[in-house]
């Protein structure tokens, strides 16, 4: 980064996961400075995570490793969001569908249908890790960087989105889950295997399937910042210990969105996606890629809210 913050660009390089069309590409990235490795993580598979090398200066070289979200009996999972344990030692992955929505088709509202039937003429959900409890890969990250085989775990509930790990206690996580509707306190012990608490819900009186997707943890680990990508706002919890409990739900107003998507309650969405927190605490930044005007600078369509 140079002055007043302008970015410069060093390099630029294909993961190696070629996709048509737009959806389906490079998800999320995790970065281990220990190892110099940069993990991809793809929406579609079967190769959802590719690996590149690091250099010094910032080159990357891509590389041959691929591994995949994938089970014998779900060939079309979608991850999400990838995170490294703070010691580095695993890579968690979540997970949200283990049927793409666009091959489920849709009702006549246009909305998306969430079932299917199974190899057995049963009606199964589309929603990763409901019922089956693999919603979680994980990963141990070997000397060289490289991943060993995936443990498929139970992420405690319908699509486990996203995986925060707090600040100051690297054993414990928090999921946000897009089907489940709220979030829950896990941790991982020094073998990888995890547990999960019960799910803390928000208000979903207005339309499930909320879309609880996207977390930020306080620098103090006492306040957390739900996305709400289907109600377009955000909701706030207390984290005392090992118990979560709403803050404020919803804890700002509803961005509007353009009039052009729908989220899975039905609802028009302003597509709130990624957020990140101030180092003192004090702001949350929340992108709103789907809406028509900014609460903020209209470039960046970012909104600014004060805590």
């Amino acid at each position: 980064m140079g002055d007043h913050g302008r970015l410069t660009l060093i390099d630029n390089k294909p993961t190696g996961n070629a996709i048509e069309g737009k959806s389906g590409t490079a998800k999320s990235l995790a970065y281990s400075s220990s190892k110099n490795m940069l993990y991809v993580v793809h929406s579609f598979g079967p190769d959802h995570i590719r690996l590149m090398s690091v250099s010094s200066d910032g080159k990357l070289t891509p590389r041959a490793e691929k591994y995949t979200c994938n089970t014998p009996d779900k060939p079309h999972r979608v991850p999400t969001m990838s995170v490294l344990s703070p010691d580095e030692k695993f890579l968690l992955v979540g997970t949200t569908f283990d049927v793409p929505i666009v091959i489920s088709g849709t009702y006549p509202d246009g909305s998306p249908i969430l079932w299917v039937s199974g190899p057995n003429g049963e009606t199964r959900s589309v929603a990763s890790n409901a019922p089956d409890p693999d919603g979680i890969v994980i990963h141990r990250v070997n000397a060289d960087g490289t991943l060993g085989e995936g443990s498929f775990q139970d992420g405690g509930g319908g699509s486990p989105f996203y995986i925060a790990f707090l600040h100051n206690r690297p054993d414990t996580f928090i999921i946000g889950y897009a089907v489940g509707d709220g979030v829950a306190l896990g941790r991982i012990d020094e073998d990888g295997r995890i547990g999960v608490g019960k799910i803390v819900p928000i208000d979903t009186r207005r339309g499930k399937i909320a879309e609880l997707c996207w977390l930020s943890v306080a620098p103090d680990d006492r306040r957390l910042y739900a996305t709400i990508f289907g109600y377009s706002n955000v909701s706030t919890f207390h984290i005392d210990g090992l118990e979560i409990r709403v803050a404020k739900d919803p804890a700002c107003p509803e961005v509007q969105g353009d009039g052009t998507f729908r989220g899975l309650c039905g609802d028009v969405s302003s597509g709130p996606s990624d957020s990140w927190i101030s180092p003192d605490g004090e702001y949350l930044y929340q992108i709103y890629g789907n809406a028509r005007s900014w609460w903020g600078t209209p470039p960046n369509q970012t909104a600014r809210w004060r805590r």
